[in-house]
């Protein structure tokens, strides 16, 4: 079932799509919707593909999604989601007090998977209800009261996310300037490249950066930024017409065959065959969905 609501003031969406059989497919087809998602597989363990890579998607967790990202659902039927807009509810304009922007959304590193225990599992069924009674409420009021609760499952959310996912030697001021970092790299990664780069709009040395991110997660600021152009090249290869020439130079680069090194590097695949390869999979993906 899927229910919507459209605010008339701010013209944000909130969405909540609960055990719908053609969300896997409908996520897939509007990927360029500019929607945060947040996913809760409430059945068995099953896979999620996202942007083109497997991963376990245990039951009773809770997966936030990024903007544009790709994703399709083994069993889209047995997933409770979220999805909203900028106008509805803006999670860098509102960060004191959701403190996500940078760790749960917006940050170049793996898919977090957050496991609910059974006591959190209770706290997320009732929350769940009173969504539903609020989307059935429509008075003046109905908008602020989805947002409130909207900002509350984030607040729960980052709460799971830093117990499970963090250092505990990492300091809330620490990780504040993870969390900068991991915005600054998505505004600017199409132009800037260098760990230093960054360094410098935090007022921090490239080391210090590094010996947080050794608490914060196993990977450098550097791979987190290569991660990221590598991220957006897949898709640009994948759901545009742009050649590798113009996908290089929206990407930073100034030669193309920098480029492809760079990507062969990343991927262990040239960026014509890596698309010609992404190509093949969703063709495949797309004729089993028809069926």
């Amino acid at each position: 079932m899927l229910y919507t609501y459209h605010e008339p003031k701010t013209e944000g969406t909130l969405n909540l799509v609960c055990q719908e059989a053609d969300f896997g497919r409908q996520f897939f087809k509007e990927r360029q919707s500019r929607l945060l998602t947040i996913v809760w597989n409430i059945g068995s363990d099953q896979t999620v593909t996202i942007d083109g890579i497997e991963h376990r998607f245990p039951p009773q967790t809770v997966l936030p999604l990024m903007i544009s990202q790709t994703v399709s659902f083994e069993r889209p039927a047995d997933v409770v989601a979220w999805q909203f807009d900028r106008a509805f509810y803006c999670i860098v304009d509102h960060d004191k007090e959701v403190s996500c922007v940078g760790f749960l959304f917006y940050g170049a590193k793996d898919p977090m998977f957050l496991r609910l225990d059974d006591s959190e599992q209770r706290k997320f069924n009732a929350l769940l209800t009173v969504f539903f009674d609020e989307f059935s409420t429509h008075d003046t009021i109905q908008g602020e009261m989805l947002r409130m609760l909207l900002k509350r499952l984030i607040i729960k959310l980052t709460r799971l996310a830093k117990d499970q996912y963090l250092d505990p030697e990492l300091s809330q001021k620490d990780l504040d300037i993870v969390r900068r970092f991991n915005l600054l790299v998505e505004v600017h990664y199409r132009r800037l490249h260098a760990v230093s780069d960054y360094a410098d709009l935090l007022n921090k040395s490239p080391k210090t950066l590094s010996n947080l991110f050794g608490l914060y997660n196993q990977k450098s600021p550097l791979q987190l930024i290569h991660e990221r152009i590598t991220l957006e090249a897949k898709r640009l290869l994948l759901y545009t017409d742009k050649s590798t020439k113009e996908i290089a130079f929206e990407l930073g680069f100034e030669e193309v065959p920098h480029f492809s090194r760079f990507f062969k590097k990343q991927v262990n695949l040239p960026p014509s065959e890596f698309k010609e390869q992404l190509k093949h999979n969703l063709a495949a993906y797309s004729s089993v969905g028809k069926n």
